[in-house]
């Protein structure tokens, strides 16, 4: 934990304190930005306050007191629940404005971490609650340099390996003695998770195949019992993502597609061309705020992109965000591209990282192109391999 830059973005924010709460480790974020083990045996509540300016102080249970001692600050104890409300009553004596695990309305559920009924008993007590989003995205969602060139190491061999992945495609349905046996999605699935290892990549889940229909299902994953087969004139798209296999590392997640064995239809073809543009809408929306050093919240960056959606006539299929922030966890705390599955107005930081992956759904297929962004004062760029046409096998 760094009390130094906490306080001060508490000062520039203008809150008074940061209340951090939890109880049978229903905050991961607290103890994660607070440097707790997040798997000590938690029964009882603890808060911990750290106001904007002055020494922190804890509050923690007589049966589980230590359960703070790695932080600074002085610590009082209680037992009965009016020991509770009293001690948290004179923890936050003078101060009013409190950032918490809160979102209003929900909107931000991602950091929706407080159970109303704590909202409610600090309200009675005449605080302020405000949410702690973009305080989360600060110590949470910002890079390191070298955190991110753990990013490039898996963006240069994730993308080799897809690019062979291709060309493993292309072998099995074509193999030199002319009779191909049945290769199937989780096949291809099997094949691209073992190149990863061999690269030295960990990941969750996935990566995802889908031919055809499935590639409609945006969160399709394909398994040994229920697995279409890959064959000539299929549309095939591929999802994958990694990170190499050490702390902190950060992942690289892409989402490509292509045609088996044919040209695209024209309408295939058609599709594509809007989802790139609008990827590439969302990219320049980016690229230009930073580069004009002008603030830019998520859901500006989704708009960009669902506007070209929407003026091709394809809106009601774009039903996912346009992007999610990327860290050593696949979806991370900071800012997503999003204004339809939440209104998210955090500020999109620099030094973080963050997927653009708009998508159109339709019945019989379903085109995604993700990319993923790195930002810095005054830049952002994309890191990787940019799909300009459907890939051809």
């Amino acid at each position: 934990m760094n009390l130094e830059a906490i306080q001060s973005a508490l000062r520039e924010a203008g809150h008074d304190g940061w209340l951090f709460y939890d109880h049978h480790h229903r905050d991961p974020i607290a103890a994660h930005i607070l440097g707790l083990d997040e798997k000590a045996h938690i029964t009882r509540r603890w808060y911990y306050f750290i106001p904007a300016a002055g020494e922190p102080s804890k509050l923690v249970h007589r049966i589980e007191q230590s359960r703070l001692d790695s932080l600074p600050g002085a610590k009082t104890q209680y037992a009965s629940w009016q020991e509770l409300h009293a001690g948290l009553q004179a923890m936050l004596a003078g101060a009013r404005r409190l950032a918490m695990q809160y979102s209003p309305n929900n909107d931000i559920m991602y950091v929706s971490m407080v159970d109303a009924g704590t909202v409610e008993f600090l309200r009675s007590l005449g605080k302020e609650i405000v949410s702690s989003a973009d305080l989360v995205s600060q110590f949470e969602a910002v890079l390191s340099a070298e955190q991110m060139a753990t990013h490039a190491v898996a963006q240069r061999a994730i993308d080799d390996l897809l690019a062979e992945g291709w060309r493993e495609i292309a072998r099995r349905l074509h193999p030199p003695s002319g009779s191909s046996a049945a290769y199937t999605e989780f096949d291809h699935v099997q094949w691209l998770s073992e190149a990863m290892r061999r690269a030295g990549l960990v990941w969750e889940n996935g990566p995802n195949v889908s031919i055809n229909a499935n590639s409609s299902d945006s969160h399709y994953e394909p398994t040994a019992e229920r697995s279409a087969p890959i064959r000539e004139g299929d549309f095939i798209l591929i999802d994958i993502w990694g990170r190499v296999d050490s702390p902190a590392s950060v992942y690289y997640d892409i989402t490509w597609t292509g045609v088996i064995g044919r040209a695209p239809t024209e309408h295939e073809q058609s599709v594509f061309e809007t989802v790139r543009n609008a990827r590439d809408a969302a990219i320049a929306a980016v690229e230009q705020a930073f580069a004009a050093n002008r603030p830019i919240v998520g859901f500006e960056a989704d708009d960009a992109a669902r506007a070209v959606i929407r003026a091709a006539g394809f809106g009601d299929f774009f039903t996912h965000r346009t992007g999610h922030n990327i860290t050593s966890e696949i979806h991370g705390p900071g800012a997503h591209l999003d204004n339809l599955e939440t209104h998210d107005i955090r500020r999109i930081l620099p030094n973080t990282c963050f997927s653009v992956e708009p998508g159109i759904y339709l019945p019989g297929f379903g085109v995604r192109s993700e990319v993923n962004m790195l930002t810095a004062p005054g830049k952002a760029w994309v890191t990787g391999k940019i799909q300009s046409d459907l890939v051809r096998i």
